[in-house]
């Protein structure tokens, strides 16, 4: 079964994945903590990862369904199809939301071009490129992600 990206009404994530997972379709919504301050206190509340965005595992001929659940608006569409996430890259975000704010990555001293792959923290066995080397932190491109890495030298 494929991952699909699914657009929702605004704040309406977890409760769209909420009742998805009651009806039996395997949903996803990638949560964060995020302290949140208001005139007269501070609270920890978890918000969606991607605004408006959830992912579903749904077999091809059974996508319809998820129209039954009030707050899911459209499939997002990728070339004039159905936006489809593989499961290593659902895995990868799942591993990085796991995984601590801190830890600790060993550097060896990379230059601009090598190609790395990452033996510690939230994106550990990923392939790297190294785009820029500065002196307090290097910049990488995750190739399979498609996103850019900054990585702090203490």
């Amino acid at each position: 079964m494929n991952w699909y990206v699914v657009y929702t009404k605004p704040k309406w994530e977890k409760k769209v994945a909420e009742r998805l997972n009651e009806i039996g379709i395997k949903a996803y919504c990638p949560l964060i903590t995020k302290e949140r301050q208001w005139s007269d206190r501070k609270k920890k509340i978890q918000v969606p990862l991607f605004n408006s965005y959830i992912f579903v595992q749904v077999n091809e001929k059974d996508r319809n369904v998820i129209f039954e659940v009030t707050g899911a608006i459209r499939y997002l569409f990728w070339l004039g199809k159905p936006a489809i996430v593989k499961e290593k890259e659902i895995e990868a975000i799942q591993n990085w939301l796991d995984v601590p704010d801190t830890f600790e990555v060993m550097v060896d001293k990379w230059q601009k071009g090598d190609k790395i792959v990452l033996e510690s923290g939230p994106f550990m066995a990923q392939s790297a490129i190294v785009q820029k080397v500065k002196h307090n932190h290097y910049v990488l491109v995750l190739e399979s992600l498609g996103c850019i890495l900054k990585v702090k030298i203490k």
